[in-house]
């Protein structure tokens, strides 16, 4: 008998072995003569999913609709529950639905049961505050907050929230007193900064200089210490804001982030003007704080003798290191342009002209090896920043030149182009009073590579130098170019409408809408409208809307239609004409465009009825906003004939078919019109009168 294992128990390893079926072998190893991979059952899976059914939408007519409708709807959330009573998106749904329903005492109830469940979930005790505070129950809400701040004292964003509404509600001591409550617990820093930033709301300069004191000795790190020396020097108080630096480098000389509390006490002396003193604590720092951790403090201490005293030995040693580092980089990966970059800022910041250019050089030399865009865009960067340099920093203008006319020859613009480039370029010869070249530089841009963004800017350049004629031209080009481009057609007659040229906007808009592809048509024909309706021009907007309609019957079109026609009142100069007769003039213009409106919205019905009987939903939105817009017209509009053409909303239920066959069945909402019921009544005598001779014609017999 085998030796149980003291490890198993009373069990021996045989016992506990897992014992694998053996594997059955192929005897037929040829291919199948179809092969199916796993897109393909991936495709027939997602193929034969069934679409996602969504109940119809419902409208309550009345009390007992909505009761029977609120009773539903709690006994489905309180099923939910049951099932999921951990889910808290369950129990906030459920809340937030109660509350929509105006039961507040019911939606309190929801959440009090909610943080029963889950007490620790800060996002249940923030969703039932700010319920409170939105429904202005304001005692309600500080008793909430008051319970989260207790229970979950940890957690920053409910005494904020908590804090918040105090503020906003004009309670500073309450305010306060929560802080005060909040700093028991030892927050964060931004806790306590944002403490000191309340008092400092209320000038309570005193208070904050308290919270400052208890600020570090809660968190005595560097940071801490800088912010409360920062204030002191804030408000004028130097010999406080020494102080605080003076105990910080008595407790932090050895912190890790010793560095940055150095650098920043030599900054303060030096805008105090204490230059040895600075130096001194430069010197300081540099014999206690480690070499690998010294380079920002090496950096600054540069800066400061080359300021204020005779140090290039330290500047060059430091300098050389990272040009060492720099130059290893780009050696390994010259494409890496990053490390460019870098080595370029390097350079700038020593400021030596000739090896700041001979980076740049060395740098631009190494172009992408293909010609693709993606792999041009960190590289254009190289030119772009040479040229700023040149003109901004070296001050050679026709180096600057130079660099954006090389940098031009190299893109290869049929296959791509830069246009930030050519509007750089041009810009610069506008700074230089170079204008004739700026136009050279854009119209080469238009001409080898049109963008859009290069169109823009060269029209707004002309137009703000006063050149229409110019602008003119380009808009023509750009039109060319691309004549679906909508925004351009509306911006070329915007232009000639600022310059009171009616007849060449108007002719440019016909111009456009003639265009056989446009990528925004609905705008662009807006566009027109609205500007054929500021100019007064009715018989234009009709002919407008008409041939609009010829394109298109959407019913969006139809019902601007018509409300065009219901306002669209002639203006007439009251001279010579009574009070009454004007009176009379208004009221019977009004009733013509009462017409006008009612015939648009007859032949909309119309087309609806007879050429698209199955679009019943848009016939009935169009039915409802002909009827606002009866009733906007007050005592000349007639609401019961357009009631009497409004369908009834009937719910139905038509099979689901599949590849499989019918697999359900889904309600929809269907519209029946009054003309419809009458052929179904008259289909009902027929069958009747028919069933009838029947009859007796069997009794005869």
């Amino acid at each position: 008998m085998a030796e149980s294992d003291p490890t198993l128990g009373y069990l021996t390893r045989r016992d506990t072995e897992v014992k694998l079926p053996r594997p059955t072998r192929v005897k037929n190893k040829t291919p199948a003569p179809i092969q199916i991979t796993a897109e393909q059952i991936l495709r027939e899976a997602r193929e034969r999913q069934e679409s996602e059914i969504r109940p119809p939408k419902q409208k309550i007519t009345d009390y007992s609709e909505l009761n029977d409708y609120r009773l539903r709807k709690r006994k489905e959330y309180e099923d939910l529950i049951r099932r999921v009573r951990w889910n808290v998106s369950v129990w906030v749904k459920y809340a937030q639905w109660e509350e929509s329903q105006k039961d507040f005492a019911r939606a309190r109830s929801v959440w009090e049961r909610a943080l029963e469940v889950d007490y620790r979930n800060h996002t249940l005790w923030l969703k039932y505050a700010e319920m409170e505070m939105k429904n202005k129950f304001v005692n309600h809400a500080r008793n909430v907050w008051d319970r989260a701040v207790s229970l979950l004292p940890r957690i920053d964003q409910l005494w904020y929230k908590y804090i918040h509404m105090e503020e906003v509600l004009g309670n500073v001591a309450g305010a306060r007193q929560i802080f005060e409550r909040w700093m028991g617990w030892m927050p964060d820093q931004q806790g306590w900064l944002s403490y000191i930033k309340f008092e400092l709301r209320y000038n309570e300069l005193g208070r904050a200089r308290a919270i400052f004191e208890r600020f570090v000795l809660c968190h005595p790190k560097v940071e801490a210490y800088i912010k409360y020396a920062k204030f002191e020097m804030k408000n004028g108080e130097i010999a406080r804001s020494r102080s605080v630096y003076e105990t910080a480098v008595e407790k932090l000389a050895d912190d890790e982030d010793a560095e940055v509390l150095f650098v920043a006490f030599a900054e303060f002396e030096e805008r105090c003007k204490e230059t040895e003193r600075a130096r001194c604590i430069y010197k300081f720092a540099l014999d206690h704080i480690p070499k690998g951790r010294a380079e920002e403090l090496y950096r600054k201490f540069v800066q400061f003798e080359k300021q204020y005293g005779d140090r290039e030995g330290i500047e060059d040693a430091i300098v050389g290191k990272r040009r060492f580092q720099y130059e290893e980089e780009v050696r390994k990966n010259p494409l890496n342009y990053d490390s460019w970059f870098d080595y370029i800022r390097l350079e700038e910041s020593v400021g030596i002209k000739e090896r700041v250019r001979e980076v740049y050089e060395r740098a631009i030399s190494n172009v992408p090896p293909a010609e693709e865009k993606r792999y041009w865009q960190r590289y254009i960067y190289l030119w772009i920043n040479y040229a700023l340099y040149e003109e901004l920093d070296a001050e050679d203008m026709e180096r600057t030149r130079e660099v954006y006319r090389e940098c031009l020859k190299l893109i290869p613009h049929r296959k791509f182009t830069f246009s930030k480039i050519w509007l750089l370029a041009a810009q610069f010869e506008i700074r230089q009073l170079n204008l004739k070249g700026a136009r050279q530089i854009l119209g080469n841009a238009i001409g080898m590579a049109p963008k859009d963004k290069t169109f823009k800017r060269y029209i707004e350049i002309e137009l703000q130098l006063g050149n229409v004629d110019r602008c003119r031209t380009l808009y023509e080009r750009y039109l060319e170019w691309s004549p679906e481009n909508c925004y351009a057609w509306s911006k070329y007659a915007e232009l000639e409408i600022s310059l009171c040229e009616t007849e060449r906007a108007r002719k440019i808009f016909e111009l456009a809408v003639e265009q056989p592809a446009l990528d925004m048509p609905e705008l662009l024909w807006k566009a027109y409208i609205d500007f054929e309706i500021s100019e007064g021009e009715f018989e234009n907007t009709r002919e407008l809307y008409v041939k609009l309609l010829g394109r298109t019957k959407h019913l969006k079109v139809w019902i601007s239609y018509a409300k065009f026609e219901a306002s669209a009142i002639q203006e007439v100069s009251d001279e010579g004409m009574s009070q009454e007769q004007l009176e009379l003039y208004q009221l019977d213009q009004r009733r013509r465009c009462i017409e006008r409106a009612r015939s648009v919205f007859e032949s909309a019905v119309n087309y609806y009825r007879t050429s698209a009987p199955e679009l019943k939903e848009e016939r009935a939105m169009l039915l409802e906003e002909w009827l606002e817009v009866e009733k906007s017209f007050g005592e000349l509009g007639d609401v019961s004939s357009v009631q009497r053409k409004l369908p009834k909303k009937l719910k139905k239920k038509r099979p689901l078919e599949t590849e499989d066959g019918p697999t359900g069945f889904e309600e929809y909402i269907d519209y029946l019109f009054p003309e419809e019921t009458q052929t179904t009544n008259l289909k009902i005598l027929e069958a009747a009168y028919k069933w009838k001779k029947q009859k007796t014609t069997s009794e005869d017999e």
